[in-house]
């Protein structure tokens, strides 16, 4: 199948891109490389430096005439868009149009759309939040995203360009980015492998659902290779403190030192859990990837890094 991976170089697009080459499909890539490393794209991956709300998008998918579209590229930063709303819009909103559109023209048959669950809900009334729960994001990010859903769910309705929706809870794991707002397990990891006080921001009593990039990538195949439709949650159902993620990043990093503490961020939320039994039961998908596994893996992933002298 060929397969055309927006974001395809980043954090989670990489593994997604990895994990379809060893399923056997034919994949492209477009990817600024703003936050995305080539490096991270395995062997016969055609790569395109090109911004998704640039015209010369138009090229790509001429030539590539791709059968199924991925689309990871986005702004992530909850903080960043706060900042910035209408950088984070013209991203999140114009740019997920853009590929849209060139979708259609191309004659797409179907597309994958990566949105969140973290931030689009608001402060869940119930935990873990089912997908009948009211959208009720307290970000600019979150309102990007639920924008982005509407478009692509207008583009099936109207167009006729079938859709898959995956609210994806916090991922975690190798090749997640720690320098910059997003990503608490690579920022503490990176930060306690040299020595450096993670900051928290509030009192570390906040929680998360934490699901690991492995896992995320193989929900991807499979949905790309079932003909599926609808919103799915990616997550593991169980919240976890900052503080515990800090708690166990220091015991296998050997870190002994006391987290330092910031303001609360504007815009995230306190508590959040996302249900995935709607994903178990259509697609017999659940995360297999404990918390103390996965955390491992990606410690020793940054470990490696920082022994061959990584910077950014």
């Amino acid at each position: 199948m060929k397969i055309l991976v927006t974001g395809g170089a980043g954090f989670i697009g990489s593994h997604v891109v990895a994990a379809y080459r060893a399923a056997g499909h034919d994949v492209a890539v477009v990817d600024t490389l703003v936050t995305g490393r080539a490096e991270y794209l395995p062997d016969g991956v055609r790569l395109y430096r090109v911004d998704i709300t640039d015209p010369e998008l138009a090229e790509v998918f001429v030539r590539e005439r791709p059968e199924v579209v991925n689309h990871h590229a986005a702004q992530a930063s909850v903080t960043a868009s706060v900042r910035d709303p209408a950088a984070d819009a013209r991203v999140n909103v114009l740019g997920t149009i853009n590929v849209l559109e060139q979708a259609r023209r191309a004659g797409v048959r179907r597309l994958l759309f990566a949105s969140t669950g973290g931030a689009l809900y608001g402060e869940p009334e119930t935990l873990p939040v089912g997908l009948d729960h009211p959208v009720r994001p307290l970000s600019p990010y979150g309102a990007a995203k639920a924008a982005a859903e509407t478009y692509v769910a207008l583009y099936d309705r109207l167009f006729g360009l079938p859709a898959v929706i995956l609210r994806y809870a916090n991922v975690y794991g190798p090749h997640q980015d720690p320098y910059g707002e997003a990503g608490v397990v690579a920022i503490f990891a990176e930060a306690m492998l040299a020595g450096r006080a993670p900051t928290i921001h509030g009192d570390g009593t906040q929680t998360r659902d934490f699901v690991y990039v492995g896992d995320v990538a193989r929900l991807n195949v499979l949905v790309t290779e079932r003909a599926l439709a609808g919103v799915f949650h990616v997550a593991t159902g169980v919240e976890v403190s900052v503080s515990e993620i800090h708690e166990r990043l220091a015991a296998l990093t050997g870190y002994a030192g006391a987290p330092q503490h910031g303001p609360p961020r504007p815009g995230e939320v306190y508590r959040i859990a996302l249900d995935p039994s709607e994903t178990v039961r259509r697609l017999g998908w659940r995360a297999e990837v404990s918390l103390e596994e996965g955390l491992r893996r990606t410690v020793e992933w940054f470990r490696t890094r920082a022994a061959r002298g990584h910077a950014r």
